[in-house]
């Protein structure tokens, strides 16, 4: 009897696979440190196939089963794209996940999985043509949309939200008061954290390492923060440098200082883009791993600017990728 459903979230870098019994349970799970970047670089996606099928055989073998027992495979991310393994359009918002749903497509990939996989889109902010005046309330997303949808239906109905989504790319995603996504803006803050922290003249200062979790220090996260927004943040990850040398010999501290420095760019962004649809009245809902959580919640704090902020903590290990997959699946049984 089929049973079983496989999830697949393809990213830049890395691919993961779990697999789920009837109830849902997570029952298997591999990963692959290859992603999309394989194949802008290898100019074909040989190796990510074979990457995405090896994931698939390895969590059959651990659960002992063979693609008969398997109902469904769904993938998400950025496998949904023109480097990943079949392009699927975006969905323009604003977004259901049953506006999802409907626009999922399965498609057979014979040398990667006997059956096929539906394929769930990504979400772009608008459709139509952009230019000087137009471009900067453009957004588009690939596989934060099920993290949204994972997000969303574990919160309370009929109130909009802002979802905070940090990482190499950070993502901030709005969603109205029906559940849909209405837009979505993405910042490079992890990316510029990694060059400053590791490829700059600053790396001395914080000792070539992030802030993390246990050397988190909130002043030195405001003091960046606040010196940001006076100088920008050039002269604020410069200062850094001043600080270590004349007044803080304590790396760790420093590197918490530049965290605030660099994050105060998306504070600067949520409050000013016009890629996100939301006001003062809208909850804040952050997601991810400390410090970047933590930081985050102090600095949407400290601005006031939205009247709710709240973190969201998942209670299990299944990433919100594969539950808001799930998610999408049932909604495709119902309309079949």
């Amino acid at each position: 009897m089929k049973n079983y459903t496989i999830t697949i979230d393809t990213g830049t870098t890395n691919t993961r696979v779990y697999l789920f019994n009837e109830k849902y349970e997570a029952v298997a799970s591999a990963k692959s440190e290859i992603g999309v970047r394989i194949t802008a670089i290898d100019g074909n996606n040989n190796r990510l196939k074979a990457a995405i099928k090896g994931c698939l055989e390895d969590v059959l073998k651990q659960a002992d089963i063979t693609y008969d027992d398997v109902k469904q495979v769904a993938a998400s991310g950025m496998i949904t794209s023109n480097v990943g393994l079949t392009e699927i359009p975006h969905v323009v918002a604003p977004a259901s996940a049953e506006d999802l749903a409907k626009a999922a497509k399965s498609v057979l990939i014979e040398d990667v999985c006997p059956l096929p996989i539906l394929f769930i889109p990504g979400v772009k902010n608008r459709d139509g043509k952009l230019d000087l005046t137009t471009f900067e309330s453009m957004d588009m997303m690939r596989g934060e949309e099920v993290e949204t949808v994972a997000v969303i239906e574990s919160l309370p109905k009929g109130q909009p939200y802002l979802l905070v989504l940090p990482g190499s790319h950070t993502k901030f995603v709005s969603v109205d008061r029906d559940g849909k996504i209405t837009g979505c803006l993405t910042t490079i803050t992890g990316e510029l954290l990694s060059v400053i922290t590791n490829d700059t003249l600053i790396a001395d200062a914080v000792g070539h390492s992030f802030a993390s979790e246990e050397t988190y220090a909130k002043a030195y996260v405001l003091a960046g923060y606040e010196t940001a927004r006076k100088t920008g943040i050039g002269r604020a990850c410069f200062s850094a440098r001043i600080l270590n040398t004349f007044a803080e010999p304590d790396k760790t501290k420093i590197a918490s200082y530049v965290l605030g420095a660099v994050l105060q760019n998306d504070m600067e962004a949520v409050k000013n883009s016009s890629a996100l649809k939301c006001d003062a009245d809208t909850t804040v809902v952050i997601y991810g791993k400390n410090p970047l959580r933590e930081a985050l919640m102090d600095l949407f704090a400290k601005e006031n600017f939205f009247r709710h902020v709240t973190e969201f903590i998942p209670k299990d290990s299944v990433p919100t990728s594969a539950k808001g997959a799930l998610h999408i699946v049932s909604l495709t049984e119902k309309n079949k």
